[in-house]
């Protein structure tokens, strides 16, 4: 019978390296990082980092753009996020497990690769399913009429074509939370118009973010979220 497993076990062993894992978790928040901004980071030389980073180049984990003289790195589909962010949830969850040191930041507000997360992504997301902007059930989700007219009134077009191969909503199960928040089109657009606004910022290091006074007014006044 055909199967899966030695393709698993490959993987989970590439994961398996702490060095690796340390390099995925940096690249969760969406941005491209060089080889050597990543190996300072994970705490490895420049070497290791490039033959890290070849690897999960070759398993399509990561891929890579040429800037001029830089090589930048990120993750290389959402696909590969929702993977992480899945082990992330299983690694700190069980009953043998003590509960995980969670930075008060990265609790607060983060970008689940490019959605938000922690309190403010689930926050924003319960907001919107008591409004009925929004449907969720374990697997999948989708915007209501209300939520379609909802996020349009905010200037968000989720038909453009160079999204429409990814779900428009999808439950993402938020590893410091254990609820889920919003990924998908829908979650990206939303973490977008939050940049773009000066909702939120991105803090110099890690994928936290800072949710800025404004932002504070629009994600309770506009979704209703109790932030």
């Amino acid at each position: 019978m055909p199967t899966i497993a030695p393709q698993l076990a490959e993987l989970a062993g590439l994961i398996a390296d702490p060095g690796r894992a340390r390099i995925l978790s940096r690249l969760m928040d969406g941005r491209a990082q060089t080889a050597s901004e990543l190996a300072l980071l994970a705490g490895i030389t420049p070497q290791t980092a490039s033959w890290h980073l070849s690897r999960l180049v070759q398993r399509a984990l990561l891929k890579v753009e040429r800037r001029g003289p830089r090589r930048l790195y990120q993750l290389a589909t959402p696909l590969v996020a929702q993977m992480l962010e899945g082990m992330m949830t299983v690694a700190v969850t069980g009953p043998s497990r003590p509960p995980p040191r969670i930075d008060d930041q990265m609790r607060r507000a983060r970008t689940c690769y490019d959605h938000l997360a922690g309190e403010l992504g689930v926050a924003v997301t319960d907001a919107m399913l008591e409004r009925g902007y929004l449907a969720l059930d374990q697997d999948a989700g989708e915007l209501t009429a209300a939520g379609v007219v909802f996020l349009g009134s905010l200037g968000l077009d989720l038909r453009s074509p160079a999204r429409r191969r990814r779900a428009l909503c999808r439950p993402c199960l938020d590893w410091s939370e254990r609820r889920r928040h919003l990924a998908g089109r829908a979650g990206a657009s939303i973490a977008d118009l939050a940049f773009q606004r000066d909702w939120i910022r991105r803090r110099p290091q890690g994928r936290s973010v800072e949710i800025t006074e404004a932002g504070l007014a629009a994600f309770r006044n506009l979704f209703g979220a109790r932030i």
